[in-house]
């Protein structure tokens, strides 16, 4: 697979992710009535990482950028992996959009209190939506075989764990107890 190819495959990718985010926060929004987006730092820091990793993605793919290329695996067998972890990245968000419903929140809004879902994707990872940009940025990574983005992806992803802590933190204040059970039952990403 050439690397036009493999550029077309992560901007249509990056459409579909992007468009299942948008959408769910304009209809949302539009549903309740209610401001989406929190007024966070760290959800805008995280916003602006996840931005210039997928614009880096798309112009290293796009210029054919030989640029930190590492090549540690065939490049069949490199895409092959990048396109299964992708499309598992799309019925992870998408999973995760649907089974938040109505509590579905971008950053911590202190003055709206949401329903804890623990049911659905929610009762594998407590952060499923999370877990499917880490996803990307691991197959970026792969399909690419940059050092650039592995950085770019190991950066976005302490990025999120900042995120992540912060959403705990107003958790647990908000549900306490049961947050406390869900934590017990539940990993934080997948398996950890």
């Amino acid at each position: 697979m050439s690397l036009t190819q493999i550029w077309q495959i992560i901007l249509i990718h990056q459409i579909i992710f992007q468009g299942l985010f948008f959408s769910k926060n304009i209809f949302l929004q539009h549903k309740t009535g209610l401001k989406i987006r929190g007024d966070n730092s760290e959800a805008t820091i995280a916003t602006i990482f996840f931005a210039l990793f997928i614009i880096i993605t798309l112009i290293i793919a796009y210029f054919k950028t030989p640029f930190g290329q590492f090549m540690i695996i065939n490049q069949q067998i490199a895409t092959m992996i990048a396109l299964i972890l992708m499309a598992l990245s799309l019925v992870i968000s998408a999973a995760s959009l649907f089974n938040l419903g109505d509590s579905w929140r971008v950053g911590v809004i202190k003055e709206q209190k949401t329903t804890l879902v623990t049911t659905g994707i929610y009762s594998i990872s407590r952060n499923p939506y999370f877990v499917s940009y880490i996803i990307i940025f691991i197959a970026y990574t792969i399909i690419l075989q940059n050092i650039t983005l592995l950085i770019g992806g190991i950066l976005c992803t302490i990025l999120i764990h900042q995120m992540i802590r912060k959403e705990e933190e107003y958790l647990l204040q908000t549900h306490k107890k049961s947050y406390e059970e869900y934590k017990k039952k539940t990993p934080r990403y997948l398996f950890i």
